[in-house]
């Protein structure tokens, strides 16, 4: 099974359709199919633009995870909300939620709200299953 990670947000955003790309993180397809994205959609997000962000392994950070992992879900994160940072205006948000593939409509475990560009990335834990809502 894999790891996958999508964002919901109010806007489309462009994406990179080359599911092969050896970039460390960028959205577009990877592990997830039109099912898992529709599932994502309706059971965890209340945007309704969804993509899947590629890295190749979800985002997790937990203190339970291997440290290599939890550092690289770290940098992932700091890119994600870099990147969104970008494209949303003063007032918008964009939701992250990572869980197994094929488990986007199951109860999620907890939830968290965030702002984009003020949290201490080694001070928060996302497991898998929660929905994060960051702020701008």
């Amino acid at each position: 099974m894999s790891l996958a990670s999508y964002i919901g947000c109010n806007i489309e955003i462009p994406i990179n359709d080359d599911e092969y790309s050896d970039e460390f993180l960028y959205i577009g397809g990877c592990f997830a199919g039109e099912f898992e994205l529709l599932n994502v959609k309706e059971y965890q997000f209340t945007t309704p633009y969804v993509y899947e962000v590629s890295s190749h392994w979800g985002i997790e950070i937990s203190k339970y995870m291997n440290p290599r992992t939890c550092a690289e879900s770290k940098k992932k994160l700091i890119e994600l909300c870099e990147i969104m940072d970008s494209y949303l205006e003063k007032g918008d948000f964009f939701e992250l939620y990572s869980c197994w593939l094929g488990e986007e409509d199951e109860k999620r475990n907890g939830e968290i709200t965030l702002q984009i560009n003020n949290f201490d990335i080694d001070q928060i834990e996302i497991p898998e299953k929660t929905l994060v809502r960051f702020e701008k």
